[in-house]
């Protein structure tokens, strides 16, 4: 019990900096003024911001060997009510925000109430929350309904195949021929998907679309079998060194495939889940070496806070993200509305007197504040699950 508490609170700190890094690059104080490493690749390429949700769907996965072994991995009534309950909130969180983010801001706009409450005809249907919902749901199914020896086959062959339908249909092309946007076009229609935009033209793609969903789950899939290597070594050094040997490997085969296969980020490309899963796997080895086996811990209670509520913290940080940038709390000499955000990035602008120096403060403070309503459930010891 002792080993495998240590080891989850290993796993809390990664979830904990991939959560926090992820309010941190969603909320700067100006989208026009951003550190590039505080920026997504535009296309093709790889950034530290890039890595912030791969890694957590890395620790979904790892986290869904260990939630549904208390099940013994058989399907009972009681788990399928679990995987669809959690499937059905996670939907019904992302579509919630997407729907309070559009009220809001509409209010601040100065829009009718009644004309804001109903955004079916624009709400966008697939999301962060909606992705972690499907690959948390077809994962689940897998895992329980198949054979554990053949999901590195499975996931061999997922990465594969959608290394082929990207090469056959445009997938790394920025341009309507391009088969992720034309599936997503052609099934949820371009009110209801995200606008991309890359090197000045604007196209109808949803980097959480529909078919980029598959390699996600095959992302899912290689953490939940990080998961089982970690419970077949009962010393931490060993778990140390096969996690790390396995990472390497990943992270050398992505590499090396990227030269022939594109690493990006909005297509979710099969070398970007080689790449960002090893590099995940490497970082949790890295946190047990030194949480684990060296025992300096101290460091890490900051993170710790968000990783014990990932999930409903991030909630939180995403509603906050709304108020702060809607909400009006004075007006400016041009007659705009003055927001809780805008009067926070001009505070740091006069203050430290750079454009992107500002931006990235506050973008630590909106961490800051969400870490500090986090340590109060902390400090409670209350898990809000979702």
């Amino acid at each position: 019990m002792a080993q495998q508490n240590s080891r989850l609170t290993a796993l809390d700190i990664l979830r904990g900096i991939t959560v926090a890094g992820m309010l941190l690059v969603n909320n700067p104080g100006s989208w026009g003024h951003i550190f590039a490493p505080l920026k997504h690749a535009e296309w093709i390429g790889l950034t530290p911001t890039d890595l912030v949700f791969p890694f957590f769907m890395f620790c979904m996965g790892v986290s869904m060997y260990f939630s549904l072994k208390k099940f013994n991995f058989v399907m009972s009534g009681s788990l399928f009510v679990k995987i669809v309950r959690r499937t059905v909130l996670l939907f019904a969180v992302g579509w919630g925000i997407h729907w309070f983010s559009h009220l809001m801001y509409g209010l601040g706009r100065g829009e009718p109430f009644g004309g804001l409450v109903n955004n079916l005809d624009t709400m966008r249907y697939l999301g962060v929350f909606q992705r972690l919902a499907l690959c948390y749901f077809f994962g689940s199914l897998c895992v329980v309904y198949l054979n554990h020896r053949l999901l590195p086959w499975i996931v061999g062959f997922i990465l594969v195949a959608y290394a082929m339908i990207l090469a056959m249909g445009h997938g790394y092309d920025f341009t309507l021929q391009n088969i992720i946007a034309q599936i997503d076009n052609s099934l949820l229609g371009t009110n209801h998907m995200y606008h991309e935009t890359a090197g000045g033209v604007e196209l109808s793609f949803d980097p959480e679309g529909i078919l980029s969903t598959l390699p996600c789950l095959a992302h899912t899939l290689i953490g939940f079998l990080a998961g089982k290597l970690i419970t077949e070594y009962n010393d931490n050094k060993e778990r140390v060194v096969k996690l790390s040997l396995l990472g390497f490997v990943l992270m050398l085969v992505g590499w090396l495939l990227s030269y022939g296969i594109p690493c990006g980020k909005k297509m979710w490309s099969s070398t970007f889940v080689l790449l960002t899963t090893g590099m995940a796997m490497a970082l949790l080895a890295l946190l047990i070496d030194v949480i684990d086996i060296k025992g300096y811990k101290k460091w890490s209670s900051f993170f710790h806070v968000f990783g014990i509520n990932p999930l409903s913290l991030y909630v939180v940080g995403s509603l906050l993200s709304i108020v702060f940038g809607s909400v009006p709390i004075g007006t400016l000499p041009d007659g705009s509305n003055l927001t809780a955000k805008g009067a926070i990035y001009d505070a740091y602008c006069s203050i430290v007197g750079n454009f992107d120096l500002a931006s990235c403060l506050y973008a630590v403070t909106f961490v800051t504040i969400n870490w500090a309503l986090g340590y109060i459930l902390y400090k409670k010891k209350i898990i809000i699950k979702i």
